[in-house]
């Protein structure tokens, strides 16, 4: 199936009957000089991980050379096992995984060349674009399976330890571990304390801001665990430090799907959503997290379906992808930040497994590379689960 009639799509895993991908669209898949990009490798992608199955990480090159380095029992088919370049050690790379001895999540380093050479004490969720800080929190509270790890059972209680559990940073250079937002703080700060008392709460998608200096996250609850929905989301932000604690996007923003994927934009304060507040359907939207009540302001219209989206290195283009329409295409999108000019890059027909959960489906998560000059997305338009790789045209053409 051809993605596009002009541009030179090229797959660059190999075609062997397994499932390759690298996962989330927050973070970038390629290692300093551009020449390698993350894989993972793994056998199935009808339903979530059971405990103990493993996935194979490895490398691939430009010319669609793949190289096996080590193996993890923490992933998922939506976001991997976070696996992220040290900016610091150049030919290294973090990933999450069980540890079978202390029967705890932790973060291992690996080294080009060498092998394991390290670990930080907690998994990985997101890193500094400065490298000097990870994001981490507690993945087993989350009761969308496809976001979190099998080795990481669920908790019975409703609550944690309120001032031993939240959002925590880890310094990549010393491996020192902070607890800078903890859940009473969440507590003390939520609009409507007392609707947590009977919820499961739990944190998810930290993200780190332009910058290094703030995070945003996503504080959720549900009242059923089996199903997670209907949950209700509110999104905070902090300093890095946890000071300056803020709630910009409250439940009522997000209800009845009118917002989806939250990431930072261009400037330390700037916040880009998929939204789905005017009557014009969704749209690309941006604001100030500083000013309260919020001030949106459209960069684009969107293309049907609810769209993951970032912005290129230098702010001037964005990536949008999209949602399955009624036949089964995802679609994606180069957008220009200035005028809200849209180019359509591809399509891409996900077929998906006969009886398969909903949480193994393969979005395709576009990822920039670090000069903006070339995109990588996870597909499975050809049956099997691939990444698929477009070097832009210079310039870019409207």
């Amino acid at each position: 199936m051809k993605i596009h009639e002009s541009l030179n799509w090229r797959r660059i895993t190999p075609e062997d009957g397994v499932h390759y991908f690298f996962g989330y669209y927050d973070r970038c898949p390629w290692n300093h000089d551009m020449s390698l990009h993350l894989v993972m490798k793994v056998d199935q992608c009808e339903r979530v991980p059971e405990r103990g199955e493993k996935a194979e990480i490895g490398v691939v090159d430009r010319n669609g050379v793949y190289t096996a380095l080590t193996t993890t029992r923490t992933w998922c088919h939506q976001q991997g096992c976070m696996t992220l370049w040290l900016k610091h050690r150049p030919d290294c790379f973090i990933y999450n995984d069980y540890d079978e001895k202390s029967g705890n999540l932790l973060a291992r380093i690996f080294q080009i060349g060498k092998g394991i050479v390290g670990t930080y004490e907690r998994p990985v969720y997101s890193m500094s674009p400065d490298g000097r800080y990870a994001a981490s929190l507690n993945f087993g509270r989350n009761p969308r399976r496809g976001y979190s790890y099998a080795d990481d059972p669920l908790p019975l209680e409703n609550h944690p330890d309120l001032d031993k559990d939240g959002i925590f940073i880890i310094d990549l250079h010393t491996g020192a571990v902070n607890l800078a937002v903890a859940y009473r703080r969440i507590f003390e700060a939520h609009q409507v304390p007392y609707e947590l008392e009977a919820r499961h709460i739990w944190m998810d998608h930290a993200i780190f801001n332009c910058d290094s200096s703030r995070l945003l996250w996503l504080f959720r609850h549900c009242s059923n665990t089996a199903t997670s929905w209907p949950w209700k989301t509110y999104m905070f932000t902090a300093d890095v430090n946890g000071g300056n604690l803020s709630c910009p996007l409250p439940d009522f923003y997000w209800r009845e799907g009118q917002i989806s994927h939250q990431i930072w934009g261009r400037t330390p304060h700037e916040v880009l959503v998929d939204a789905k507040w005017g009557t014009g359907g969704n749209e690309y939207v941006v604001f100030d997290e500083r000013t309260l009540p919020l001030k949106a302001q459209r960069i684009s219209k969107g293309m049907g379906p609810m769209a993951h989206l970032v912005f290129s290195p230098d702010g001037e283009w964005m990536l949008a992808d999209t949602y399955p329409d009624s036949r089964g295409f995802q679609r994606l999108a180069l957008v220009k930040s200035s005028t809200g000019e849209l180019r359509e890059l591809g399509q891409f027909r996900h077929f998906q497994p006969q009886g398969a959960c909903v949480d193994v489906r393969c979005d395709l998560h576009p990822r920039w590379s670090q000069d903006g000059r070339t995109i990588t997305v996870d597909s499975i338009h050809n049956r099997e689960r691939g990444i698929y790789l477009l070097d832009l045209d210079d310039p870019i053409k409207f």
